[in-house]
């Protein structure tokens, strides 16, 4: 009641000509998040493009997602770093710009951190210092043939990351004569009281340590000879899980483009140990973080709450991210993921759990496998679907409208798994975007796997085993999907669960 009478309030005291521009304010949000294909439970920007995200960190009771924004244009172009916040990462609120271009370039990716004792002397005594480490890119200087247009500086702010002051000594880390010399995560490595920072520099990534945030020092390399190498590395993150078992291992996550294994960009992890000064491994090849093509230069937050390792990734692909058929925006963020750390001995890999808040689900459906087989007409084009099916029969799920159909299929016989997007919807705006099926090898296991898919407007994000094996998937359908159908030779659950989503900025 107090909230509606002040409301009323403010409607017989403020002046008309102040009510309706707050009016006009409201029918804007609603018209800019209800574009064809926005998504209603991802985090897109209100206009213009977005990709990387950056500055991961909770503080202040909030998440903080900062990403590169350019806000002249729907296409790449000088980097910002855009800001929105939330308290259980799937509302957001957008912020104003944290970050804009300088005499000294660009505003590439990078990391956030909390300066909890002050050790840059850039806080007060009644407020640490946020700190933000990115990449500075000089345009003039790589125009002109140079190598070392890539430096490294930070900023800090004192009121919780609204509003920042870039550091009177930047760049904090020159450039050796690097080409592809960027993207810094900083985390507190308690063991050595030191702050570590690893960048990727070109193929391969370099680790550093600092006492305070300003100075660093060069500590060891990683890469040279591991991983995939068909394009440049990206965004590296490095931290520790451990299983549950007690077996503490490091992690170490690396964007690669081109040389993704769909085609195009994609991240590749690495397991190994960490000592303070080096990163090693005994790990033969690259594991890849996500077997679909739309989730790349994905990181992790600091300081999320019970230590959790909390990831988001950029749902995009370099092979044709400038040119999906979105208005007046472009690209979204995957849904978070929880990371947790499976397996043993040499058989280590990451397993991921999607996040979101339960208050979006709008109702909930089962519909029994009769029903599926037979395909059953959907509510809502914006849901979770979840089911169990056994990895050792062939199992068939289909999303489709009158005019288009997004298979993904599990094919034990030959140990794959298929997504195929070619019938899905407008695939003309690039040759890359559906050039064939994504086939994903796996272990045929006689037993049952859970699986979870997610479809916004346009995207898909399918978890199967708990999320050992993700696919995550942008679509662009004629029309939104109002069909499922799932045919498998062997068991799938009695019940297949379906919760229809509100969307997360039309709520009220």
């Amino acid at each position: 009641m107090r909230l509606l009478f002040g409301l009323f309030a403010a409607l017989f005291i403020l002046p008309f000509s102040c009510i309706d521009p707050l009016i006009k304010a409201g029918e804007n949000h609603r018209t800019e998040y209800s574009e064809r294909y926005r998504p209603q439970f991802h985090f897109s920007p209100k206009s213009n493009w977005m990709n990387d995200p950056n500055g991961l960190i909770f503080e202040n009771d909030q998440y903080h997602l900062f990403y590169q924004f350019y806000p002249d244009s729907t296409v790449w172009g000088p980097m910002h770093w855009g800001h929105a916040t939330s308290e259980d990462l799937t509302h957001w609120t957008n912020q104003p710009i944290a970050l804009y271009p300088d005499s000294l370039g660009y505003i590439f990716s990078g990391s956030a951190v909390m300066d909890t004792n002050n050790s840059s002397g850039l806080g007060r005594d009644d407020q640490p210092a946020l700190v933000a480490i990115y990449t500075y890119h000089n345009m003039k200087h790589e125009r002109s043939g140079r190598k070392d247009y890539q430096t490294q500086g930070i900023a800090f702010s004192l009121d919780h990351g609204m509003t920042w002051e870039k550091y009177d000594g930047n760049p904090v880390i020159e450039n050796p004569g690097i080409k592809d010399f960027r993207d810094p995560k900083v985390f507190w490595h308690e063991p050595s009281q030191k702050w570590i920072l690893i960048l990727v520099a070109g193929d391969h990534a370099r680790i550093y340590n600092s006492p305070n945030l300003i100075n660093w020092t060069f500590l060891s390399d990683f890469g040279h000879n591991e991983g995939a190498h068909g394009g440049v590395w990206e965004c590296p993150d490095l931290f520790a899980l451990t299983t549950d078992q007690g077996n503490e291992k490091w992690i170490l996550i690396v964007s690669v483009n081109p040389g993704g294994p769909k085609g195009g960009s994609a991240t590749q992890y690495f397991i190994g140990d960490f000592d303070g000064q080096k990163f090693t491994t005994v790990q033969e090849g690259s594991k890849w973080l996500d077997f679909g093509r739309d989730n790349y230069a994905g990181v992790t937050y600091n300081d999320a709450p019970e230590d959790q390792r909390i990831l988001i990734g950029w749902m995009s692909n370099w092979d044709y991210a400038q040119v999906t058929p979105t208005t007046t925006w472009r690209s979204a963020m995957t849904l978070p993921r929880r990371l947790e750390l499976k397996g043993g001995n040499s058989d280590y890999y990451l397993v991921q759990s999607p996040i979101i808040e339960p208050s979006i689900v709008r109702q909930t459906e089962e519909f029994d496998n009769s029903q599926v087989k037979e395909g059953v007409v959907l509510p809502s084009s914006q849901f979770k679907i979840e089911f169990d099916v056994d990895l050792s029969e062939k199992t068939v799920f289909e999303l489709s409208n009158d005019q288009n159909q997004f298979v993904f299929s599990i094919n034990s016989t030959r140990g794959q798994m298929l997504i195929d997007r070619h019938f899905s919807g407008k695939i003309e705006f690039s040759e890359n975007f559906a050039p064939g099926p994504q086939i994903s090898n796996f272990n045929p296991e006689n037993r049952a796997a859970k699986v979870a898919i997610f479809c916004d407007a346009s995207s898909i994000e399918i978890f199967v085993d708990d999320g050992r094996y993700v696919f995550t998937n942008q679509v662009f359908p004629e029309e939104p999907y109002n069909r499922l159908k799932i045919v498998s030779d062997g068991t799938i659950t009695d019940k297949i669960i379906f919760s229809e989503f509100n969307s997360i900025w039309h709520e009220q």
